[in-house]
């Protein structure tokens, strides 16, 4: 926002200027003074948190995205949607691991993690995958041994017939 601010002799802001409201925040500068020559502004004191950055987040059980900042503050930046369908098995696929609606799946209902029927949210698990690999290679093995028994019977089996017919003969 820009203006400009009067002053009496003594320094004092005058005038409609004195309480501003920007985006809905009323701002008071009845605490300001101003004397000729100067063109900025400062403040002496403030009733907020001081600024800080960004530090880490969190994902809460009931989706809510929480931020800690270096002023000390903890603050919930954002929440999570869940979305449900009335058929589940009637979403199309679209790809690349992706759902869309259809007539079949009805319209989603979009809710937060915790609320009757959307489930929770589990922050910093790490899913694992449900493959054993060890057993996995050890089937992998016996399918291999198995392929080549197989194979050596039917070797055997085609030289038996060779032999067949050359008796045959």
């Amino acid at each position: 926002m820009t203006g400009t601010l009067q002053t009496n002799g003594s320094g004092a802001i005058t005038g409609s200027a004195l309480k501003p409201t920007i985006d809905g925040i009323t701002v008071d500068l009845s605490g300001m003074s101003g004397y000729a020559g100067l063109s900025t502004s400062s403040f002496s004191a403030q009733d907020g948190n001081a600024a800080g950055t960004l530090l880490a987040v969190n994902m809460g059980a009931d989706g809510t995205l929480s931020g800690t900042f270096s002023n000390g503050a903890t603050l919930a930046i954002a929440r999570l949607a869940i979305g449900t369908f009335t058929n589940p098995e009637g979403l199309a696929k679209a790809g690349n691991s992706t759902m869309t609606e259809t007539l079949n799946s009805g319209a989603v209902r979009l809710g937060t993690a915790g609320s009757d029927g959307y489930g929770s949210v589990v922050s910093g698990a790490l899913e694992a995958s449900n493959v054993d690999l060890s057993q996995e290679f050890t089937n992998l093995i016996v399918a291999q041994r198995g392929f080549q028994a197989n194979a050596r019977i039917i070797t055997t089996s085609d030289e038996i017939l060779q032999e067949l017919t050359q008796l045959k003969r």
